[in-house]
């Protein structure tokens, strides 16, 4: 298992074995701390615990277990996991800021702990038979044992295809669970018993006025991002559209950076030199120009345009399953991920800042407070958030009645009220799912009976990112973190009161004026939104004809003829446009539906042919 997970840590690997159980570690560092790291890490009841982790708020830590500082600096992570584990057991969760996988051996009670961090950043997989249960970051170090071939779990493909959130413990392998982000796994005589350790439920903050709220934002943001520069003092690189997420970020780095003398590398995904498409509808085809504004604004900034090369998203796709373990969700901006990730290896950079999910934290824009505020009955409330919505282009009124009234209504109800929110109710239009394997409940699930916070911790803990981070590592050494995700920053944002999110009766309110210290005006002010790489149907063109192999060489294999809809994929090729690539309906058969089928087309003849 050990030889299986070494393109994950390149460290020597270091085992330990008991009577009834072995544990053992391979290491990527990336972290000072992490030379100390000496493998499994013994517990005062002679148990031990591996860890795949990260701790934000270490400092912290350290002084409340009451740990000298000096001896803390020989410490490990891992090492202070341990002794969070041994002073609060359980309770340890409640005082964890960061990113972390674990399996913990308790001796005494003889049981086995597996758990992962709130929101899914490092991954842990396991496989259970009759009499004994193996554990690996992940699925390949499971599939080194007998009986566990790589056999995928054609039901979580449908889901996959149908746009599901990743709820559960499936895996994209028969055999393979995974520990849910945010929550734990207990393993002992009796059996397994799951149950979530991150259920934030926030009071509602109450500061003097905006400009308090805009303060406290601005320093949890510093807070989140300071964190996660451990192991990148000297430089680090970011990503850096013209959007707000990732400018803030790449800024806050190098605010931070600037006075120990260190450097972001910023990278900004672009359309080739002289590529004149059409942005989709209320979107600008190339970020670069606004990018440059931000980057500008610091000396420390070192910023670096990559344009396209007519790259085909599908080149990258047996390599990124191979590592991940699962199929890309958007092949497409896999290619200029990837194309970041190998700029930032050639330039050293190990480091990389995101902002992904910014939009559910710091630049929030209320709209997902409409279904609270209409149930609450909250009208006049409700009433400036929905004329805010509108003003920003969000949604028309037809959209904010059917965002306000979502609930748990019949599947037809909920298809109707998509349709009136100008949304498809066909899952078709965008998935190369066959129509007979459709869900009966064909939304995901909704969780809107819940408070906005709820459904926002929901969001967050469905997207499970952490294969598609290691794969990242594996493949170009570059370790991804994304200081939006703090937990800190997370929960601070969801105290928020609804009212400061549109306190001049614009979205994002707070966020613009939180950030209005750090990027420019017209950066704040653009009511376009960005589309990164606008000219991806280029590559994808240029190998149509492996496209057109790949469904053949699928509508041979049963599991894919059975799963995807063959006959619509060969429609799209022999239909392939000269135009018209902004399109809304083009942008669903082909960025969407097409190439996520080849994706998973592609990771089930990696899985049932090998050798194909």
């Amino acid at each position: 298992m050990l030889a299986a997970l070494a393109p994950f840590g390149p460290s020597p690997a270091v085992q330990w074995d008991g009577a009834t159980i072995s544990v053992g570690r391979r290491l990527f560092r990336t972290l000072p701390e992490d030379r100390l790291d000496t493998g499994p890490t013994p517990t005062p009841d002679g148990g031990r615990m591996v860890a795949d982790v990260r701790l934000d708020n270490r400092e912290d830590l350290v002084a409340s277990l009451g740990i000298d500082p000096a001896r803390a600096r020989s410490l490990a992570d891992s090492a202070i996991l341990a002794a969070a584990w041994t002073r609060w057991g359980e309770d340890l969760f409640d005082h964890l800021v960061g990113d972390y996988a674990f399996a913990l051996w308790d001796a005494n009670a003889r049981r086995l702990v597996l758990a992962r961090d709130p929101f899914g950043h490092r991954p842990l997989h396991l496989h259970r038979a009759r009499g004994w249960v193996a554990f690996a970051s992940m699925p390949v170090g499971l599939h080194a044992l007998p009986g566990t071939t790589p056999t995928p779990d054609l039901a979580r493909l449908a889901d996959f295809l149908a746009l599901k959130p990743e709820q559960g413990a499936g895996a994209f392998f028969e055999g393979i669970e995974r520990v849910e982000p945010g929550s734990m796994l207990v393993i002992d005589a009796a059996g397994a018993k799951a149950r979530r350790h991150y259920a934030p439920s926030p009071r509602t903050l109450r500061l003097s006025g905006p400009d308090d709220y805009a303060q406290a934002l601005r320093e949890r943001l510093d807070q989140a991002v300071r964190s996660q520069l451990r192991g990148a003092e000297g430089g680090v690189g970011a990503h850096l559209s013209s959007g707000w997420d990732s400018a803030a970020v790449a800024v806050t780095a190098a605010r931070l950076l600037g006075p120990i003398g260190g450097r972001v590398t910023a990278f900004t995904a672009a359309p080739r030199a002289g590529y004149a498409g059409a942005p989709p509808t209320g979107r600008h085809g190339d970020e670069s120009p606004g990018a440059a504004e931000v980057a500008a604004l610091h000396d420390n900034i070192d910023h670096v345009i990559l344009r396209n090369s007519a790259r085909s998203p599908l080149q990258d796709l047996d390599r990124d399953i191979a590592f991940a373990g699962r199929p890309p969700l958007n092949p497409c901006n896999h290619a200029w991920i990837n194309d970041i990730n190998r700029a930032a290896r050639a330039r050293g950079i190990a480091v990389m800042l995101t902002g992904d999910f910014g939009n559910l934290s710091l630049t929030a824009d209320g709209l997902d407070a409409l279904p609270d505020l209409a149930a609450q009955g909250r009208w006049p409330l409700w009433w400036a958030l929905a004329r805010a919505v509108r003003r920003a282009g969000a949604l028309r009124w037809r959209g904010v009645v059917a965002a306000s009234l979502e609930g748990d209504p019949p599947t037809a109800l909920w298809r109707a009220l998509r349709r009136l929110g100008g949304q498809s109710g066909r899952l078709g239009d965008h998935s190369a799912l066959r129509p007979e394997l459709w869900p009966a409940a064909a939304p995901p699930a909704r969780t809107s009976r819940r408070g906005r916070a709820e459904r926002i911790v929901a969001t967050l803990t469905g997207l499970d990112p952490a294969p598609h981070a290691k794969a990242a590592l594996a493949a170009f050494g570059v370790d991804v973190r994304d200081p939006l995700t703090d937990r800190r920053l997370i929960e601070f944002c969801l105290s928020v009161p609804v009212e400061q999110l549109i306190a001049d009766g614009r979205t994002r309110a707070l966020a613009r004026r939180a950030l209005a210290d750090r990027l420019p005006a017209s950066v704040l002010e653009r009511r376009t939104r960005g589309y990164q790489a606008a000219d991806w149907h280029e590559g994808l063109t240029a190998d149509r004809a492996t496209a057109a192999r790949d469904v053949e060489r699928l509508a041979a294999l049963p599991a894919a003829a059975g799963l995807l809809d063959i006959e619509r994929m060969r429609r799209l090729i022999a239909a392939w446009p000269t135009g018209g690539w902004e399109r809304d309906e083009v942008i669903d058969a082909y960025r969407l539906a097409l190439s996520r089928g080849l994706a998973v087309g592609r990771f089930l003849t990696h899985t049932l042919r090998p050798n194909a």
